[in-house]
């Protein structure tokens, strides 16, 4: 290879690191500090509204992705090998799958908990409403079971990378293969993974667009409802969900355009595989800014920490002085 294709290479390269590696700073950044506000929150008040229980849960998720996906995958990179043994990468990887499957499934409660809370009262959710914060507990405890189970194969076909040329029906991620044998079991495993993202992803979709239809319907009967401080709390929590829910939408669907290419082939390349893990990681890392500008309880501790912490500085820099 000459002089310059070397160059053009290892520019491509210090992109796609410097890339994953802002990715990953800034997502895990944006999730720590969400949840040590709603840490705080805990600590501080009796108890979170669902909604609240609800994105902090969405928070832990995506910093866990982040975590074991992000991380990982920014390092290899970089150039740095053997990161993981084999059993090293069967827990991440059964981990990675396990934060991806908790985004979209708790970004979708999150749409269907919203919907329910705003629907106006009818015999239909006259009994639901009262229930939705008995019910946050036990729907985390089930979608955990859903996708651990889901994901179970996952750390089966999970291995350190071998010397030599990948074999086919293996997913390369640059520090763990996932070498799925045969073709059955490759294209089994990426069915059943699309079936619960896209059936997770209808029922968030459908949900928005109640809750779009009732604040329009609402905007229509009360006049002037944008001037009036946004059209209350409860409208404002329905804007972020569905901006949430857009969000993850467009990121969902680029990855998922690459996933199912990525099962048409028998051999992805590494250049693929990686648009995948950039593009399925952008909702975990830009989620948490959107969720702190637009929560005022949030934002207010972060600001009210902020404060705590600037008395001490001055405090300092006087006694420096």
């Amino acid at each position: 290879m000459t002089a310059a294709g070397l160059g053009v290479m290892d520019l491509c390269v210090t992109i796609k690191g410097v890339s994953f590696l802002l990715q990953t700073c800034v997502g895990i950044l944006g999730n720590s500090v969400l949840l040590l506000a709603y840490a705080h929150m805990i600590y501080t008040e009796p108890k979170l509204l669902p909604v609240d229980m609800i994105l902090c849960h969405l928070a832990f998720a995506n910093l866990m992705l982040l975590l074991t996906r992000g991380v990982p995958q920014t390092m290899t990179v970089f150039g740095l090998r053997d990161l993981l043994n084999d059993p090293g990468c069967k827990v991440v990887i059964y981990t990675y799958r396990i934060g991806r499957a908790l985004s979209v499934c708790i970004t979708c409660m999150l749409s269907v908990f919203q919907a329910v809370t705003i629907a106006p009262a009818g015999p239909r959710f006259s009994r639901l409403k009262p229930a939705l914060p008995s019910l946050v507990l036990p729907t985390f405890a089930g979608l955990w079971l859903l996708n651990m189970a889901i994901c179970i194969a996952a750390p089966f076909f999970s291995m350190a990378p071998r010397n030599g040329t990948v074999p086919a029906f293996t997913l390369n991620l640059g520090f763990c293969h996932v070498d799925f044998r045969d073709s059955l079991s490759y294209v089994i495993n990426g069915v059943a993974v699309s079936v619960r993202d896209f059936a997770f992803v209808a029922l968030m979709v459908g949900s928005s667009g109640f809750i779009l239809l009732v604040l329009h319907r609402h905007s229509r009967q009360v006049r002037g409802i944008r001037r009036s401080q946004g059209g209350g709390a409860e409208t404002r929590a329905a804007k972020t969900v569905v901006t949430l829910v857009v969000l993850y939408v467009v990121f969902f669907g680029i990855d998922n355009m690459i996933w199912i290419y990525m099962l048409t082939v028998t051999k992805v390349s590494p250049v693929v595989a990686d648009m995948r893990v950039f593009f399925s990681s952008c909702y975990a890392s830009f989620s948490p800014y959107f969720i702190i500008s637009s929560n005022k309880k949030v934002k207010a501790k972060i600001v009210c920490a902020a404060e705590q912490d600037q008395p001490s500085v001055d405090n300092q820099e006087s006694s420096d002085k």
